[in-house]
């Protein structure tokens, strides 16, 4: 969560160690089928074209032993030869075509199955994202989407119009010689059996290279992202030798599964070659012994080659369905998930949600907290080493690659905390780090909901309500204030589509970022600096022009509830009373809820919330709480807002 949680968490963790579990549900070849007839249209294109260039090729045997049977009796080919070419270049033609309409599948897919994790992330619950690494969740969308792709370009379709050239040409043989046949294809099913046994390991070392990669995403995400702070503190070698850690593992897990895949190219070569030689010897001797004639032969073995090209696109189609079942395991882990709204009228205490204003009362409180206790929950699986990974072999070895450990952590964060924030006032959270206050606002914005207790908005149990509609409602600046990469146009846009050039630019003047607006329009010549660029993470902006950018985003909005989580944290003196004033303006007929530990910035607030260890242990005014909460006053006497003398309520003076 956000800062203050986090010791919160160190302090009150709890560990236990789950059962083992996959790391991720296994995909079926079922659960690919859908993706296939969202392209259903270029399917049927592709499998047509497969039948016609299958019957294309299938005819050219019969028609060269045709030809060759005439030239030995010396009669004229007449159009035979012709038809023959014809036909040669029509399977060509053909084939370019299914190319391309397979690679157009295969895009088909990726794009659609990139659009469902796309979808599907940006609307799971938070909590996912407290427990996920966000390279791992890149690496989804990116390089396992990628390899569906093969399933079409190098597996299903074309092993399908394969098949039909393939029992073709062992219909074609099996006329021709049925003994020369069954020696031919009893080679090749020793091969197909062993290929089937071999490839049967690949989908779970895929499955667990898919995750490693994932791992080395989220790294050097990390990397990148705090690449100023690693560089200040020197540790550049250190953190390039995680992420080199974390590659080398990929390297190994993508080893097993190149050495699983190259045991298959020795036995597919093998018992093509093989097939090809008893055919020649075989075969040359059938003729010998007049069993056949010569062009029977040389049909049998154009329909040999013919057979080769798809059994060799089954082998291969039975690696890639493998690997791209691994890798749809790990997109089906995610899809599997339920979004954060999937069940809300579950949730409900009215076992349904209610339109905003038919829940709300006029004399209820803005904000109210009653017993609310919360506990954050989240779970990752233990690293397992990839060598062992390698080494692990037969079923106990997939069992290594497929399973792992899962460590449950909880930590509680807030005791029966109760409270109320009145309309119209401002509000204002103090207490020391790990107190609760950040998870306080997340359980306003609904990122979370309470274990037991309720939240309301104005006396409506924010269960009941639709999420858009609360959140609608509220105008949220988190601690770090973050800047998306774009303009200052499209940062302020975020949160008010519809807002004008000129309506940002008065928001960005009220949180007094106007001179940013005049340098940013003459540095880059623009008509107006909305136009500017902020940088990745708002690397181009101070930290606290971050955060009065962040400010006048939520102000955009115009929403009647404003959440600030350190807002002027960042801020010098001046600004600070600039921010103030700001805030003055646009609080008139607005609640505030401000978490500070500058406590100068809220010593003013109508309403002072005092929290430790996730408790409330005092509310009221500065003038009170200094009188009345140790706390408080104590927090107040460090930051030089009161005597170091101050006594509280039957205390005496000093």
């Amino acid at each position: 969560m956000q800062e203050d949680s986090k010791p919160a968490r160190s302090r009150a963790a709890r560990r236990s160690t789950a059962s083992s579990g996959p790391t991720g549900p296994r995909a079926s070849l079922r659960q690919l089928l859908p993706y296939l007839f969202e392209q259903r249209g270029l399917l049927a294109l592709a499998l047509a074209l497969g039948v016609i260039g299958a019957a294309a090729s299938l005819a050219q045997p019969i028609l060269l032993g045709e030809v060759i049977g005439r030239v030995q009796v010396a009669e004229p080919l007449g159009v035979l030869l012709w038809i023959l070419t014809a036909l040669i270049v029509v399977s060509a033609l053909l084939s370019g075509i299914q190319h391309y309409v397979l690679q157009r599948m295969g895009e088909g897919v990726v794009l659609a199955s990139r659009r469902s994790l796309i979808g599907k992330i940006l609307h799971l619950p938070i909590s996912e994202f407290d427990r996920r690494r966000t390279g791992d969740l890149v690496s989804r969308i990116g390089s396992d989407t990628t390899l569906l792709r093969a399933v079409l370009t190098q597996g299903l379709v074309e092993a399908v119009s394969g098949l039909l050239v393939f029992f073709g040409a062992l219909i074609g043989m099996l006329v021709i010689d049925p003994l020369l046949f069954a020696i031919t294809f009893s080679v090749i099913l020793v091969a197909l059996v062993i290929v089937v046994m071999v490839s049967s390991r690949i989908r779970p070392a895929v499955s667990r290279a898919q995750e490693k990669v994932g791992d080395l995403a989220a790294q050097i995400d990390r990397s990148v992202s705090s690449i100023r702070t690693i560089r200040a503190a020197g540790a550049a070698r250190r953190e390039q030798a995680s992420t080199e850690r974390e590659a080398e593992e990929a390297y190994v897990l993508g080893l097993k599964v190149a050495k699983i895949s190259a045991f298959i190219v020795p036995v597919s070569f093998l018992a093509l070659q093989l097939s090809f030689l008893v055919v020649l010897g075989l075969g040359g001797f059938r003729v010998a012994t007049g069993a056949i004639t010569i062009a029977q032969l040389i049909t049998f073995i154009v329909f040999l080659f013919l057979m080769i090209a798809p059994l060799g696109q089954a082998f291969g189609a039975i690696s890639a369905i493998n690997q791209a079942l691994g890798a749809l395991g790990r997109i089906q882990e995610i899809s599997s998930l339920e979004t954060e709204t999937a069940r809300d009228a579950e949730r409900s205490p009215l076992g349904r949600t209610v339109p905003l204003a038919e829940a709300v009362r006029e004399d209820a409180p803005a904000i109210r907290f009653e017993q609310v206790h919360f506990t954050y929950r989240s779970a990752a699986p233990e690293r397992v080493d990839a060598r062992e990974l390698v080494r692990g072999s037969g079923r106990g070895g997939r069992r290594a690659i497929e399973s792992a450990p899962t460590e449950i952590v909880e930590t509680t964060v807030l005791h029966g905390v109760t409270f109320d924030v009145p309309r119209g006032t401002r509000v204002a959270l103090v207490g020391p780090s790990g107190a609760g206050k950040s998870t306080i606002l997340g359980l306003i914005e609904r990122f979370y909901d309470p274990d037991s207790g309720s939240v309301s908005l104005q006396g409506a149990d924010l269960r009941t309500l639709d999420r858009l509609e609360l959140r609608a409602q509220l105008g949220y600046v988190e601690q770090d204030a973050p800047v998306l990469a774009g303009t200052l146009r499209e940062n302020l846009l975020l949160g008010a589509p519809e807002a004008t050039d000129a309506e940002c630019e008065q928001v960005l003047r009220a949180v007094n970022l106007g001179a940013l607006l005049d340098r940013s329009a003459a540095n880059a010549g623009l008509s107006n600096g909305l136009d500017a660029q902020v940088g990745e993470r708002g690397l181009m902006l101070s930290g606290g022009e971050k955060q009065r950018l962040a400010i006048a985003r939520a102000l955009l909005t115009a929403p009647p509830i404003l959440l600030l989580d350190e807002s002027t944290a960042s801020l010098d003196g001046v600004n600070e009373r600039l921010m103030r004033e700001a805030l003055d303006s646009v609080a008139t007929g607005r609640t505030l809820v401000v978490i500070a530990h500058r406590l100068s910035t809220v010593v003013d607030s109508d309403l002072i919330i005092v929290l430790d260890g996730g408790r409330v242990v005092g509310e009221g005014t500065h003038e009170e709480l200094v009188k009345t909460v140790p706390l408080y006053r104590e927090l107040a006497q460090h930051q030089l807002l009161v005597p170091e003398d101050t006594p509280g309520i039957g205390e005496d003076s000093v």
